[in-house]
């Protein structure tokens, strides 16, 4: 404590000065490239609000059966199916179903962006050490930085609505699939590859036919890790715009509703375990199915 009460007061106002500086930057960088980082993401504003539409408008019998069909897909298992037939026949008889293809809707969008940004820079990690080093620092603060601080930023560019809850949820959602991905190319039989190498292959082929492959059951490790977390973000990101699940609970937080966050969050967690059972299963079966053809 003495140090703080001796602390000069001149150092302490050079504090102040650095931290309205940056706040002075950031403003003026909002004003004058917010627009065009607000456009950059129409596209993808634009897709998934015509994607939640659909979800929406959609009669609930043909959702059920697709989802039920996704279920068997990823599964071959009748008992997950007739699990996810219920749940989301329950979550519709309760009044939940416009907020729940809402959530569906985010959170598909959010994991599409996740692995479309995610396994390339996994791959880029586990081809550069020097990538990976770089990388892994950005990674451990993306997941160790509090959801709120980084919120503070994107509200700055982007104002309130869904694609800065797009964005939050991208970021707190990313991380794990990139580094299961590097995970997973790196832990690929050296000896497999050498063999590839010595059939001439270049090292695109040797990604695409034999790491990439090999590494796939690690990957949807990931997918699923990534999955879980953007819905973890579901109701922090009703805070800032975004429609689904999180918005009947955030109303019951505040206005000490009982029966409805407790509805709501029983619906989050059946698609979670629902979301999970699926990529899971379906990660287990190309492992056995990789075990085969070894």
């Amino acid at each position: 404590m003495e140090f703080f009460t001796k602390f000069p007061v001149m150092e302490r106002s050079a504090l102040a000065e650095l931290r309205k500086g940056i706040d002075f930057v950031f403003r003026d960088f909002s004003k004058a490239y917010g627009d065009g980082i607000e456009a950059f993401f129409d596209p993808i504003l634009f897709f998934l609000v015509r994607f939640e539409k659909i979800m929406i408008n959609s009669p609930w019998p043909i959702i059920i059966i697709i989802i039920c069909g996704l279920a068997w897909i990823g599964s071959r298992s009748w008992k997950l199916v007739l699990g996810t037939a219920i749940s989301f026949f329950l979550i519709g008889y309760f009044g939940m179903w416009k907020d729940c293809m809402a959530t569906v809707a985010i959170i598909t969008v959010c994991t599409i962006l996740c692995i479309a940004v995610g396994i390339p820079v996994g791959i880029l990690m586990a081809r550069s050490n020097r990538v990976e080093k770089a990388m892994l620092p950005i990674l451990d603060m993306m997941q160790t930085i509090p959801s709120f601080v980084y919120l503070i930023p994107i509200l700055m560019l982007l104002g309130i609505g869904k694609v800065p809850g797009l964005i939050a949820i991208c970021i707190y959602a990313v991380p794990p699939i990139i580094r299961l991905t590097n995970l997973g190319i790196r832990e690929v039989d050296k000896e497999t590859i050498e063999a590839s190498e010595a059939f001439g292959a270049t090292k695109l082929q040797k990604l695409r036919t034999v790491q990439i492959p090999l590494a796939l059951p690690t990957v949807f490790a990931g997918v699923n890790q990534t999955i879980m977390m953007a819905l973890a973000m579901v109701v922090i990101a009703s805070m800032i715009g975004v429609k689904g699940l999180g918005v009947p609970i955030l109303r019951a937080v505040m206005n000490q509703y009982l029966a409805l966050g407790l509805f709501n969050g029983l619906a989050i967690v059946a698609i979670a375990i629902i979301f999970d059972r699926i990529s899971q299963e379906y990660g287990r079966r190309i492992q056995k199915h990789r075990g085969l053809k070894r």
